[in-house]
């Protein structure tokens, strides 16, 4: 097995996960993509939090 550092790993990761879910992508019909803002007390700021509906 080769010897992967952390960010080759995660590289690694990411690439099969891309490999996996981009035929599943290709079929499914555009989705809408809802972003919100809320107020996150614990980082006193506001955040975006993104929502995919189909």
């Amino acid at each position: 097995m080769p010897q992967l550092t952390r960010r080759g790993f995660i590289a690694a990761s990411l690439a099969a996960g891309t490999a996996r879910s981009l035929p599943q992508l290709a079929k499914a019909p555009p989705a809408r993509r809802i972003l919100t803002l809320v107020y996150d007390k614990s980082v006193g700021a506001m955040r975006a939090v993104e929502r995919v509906v189909r």
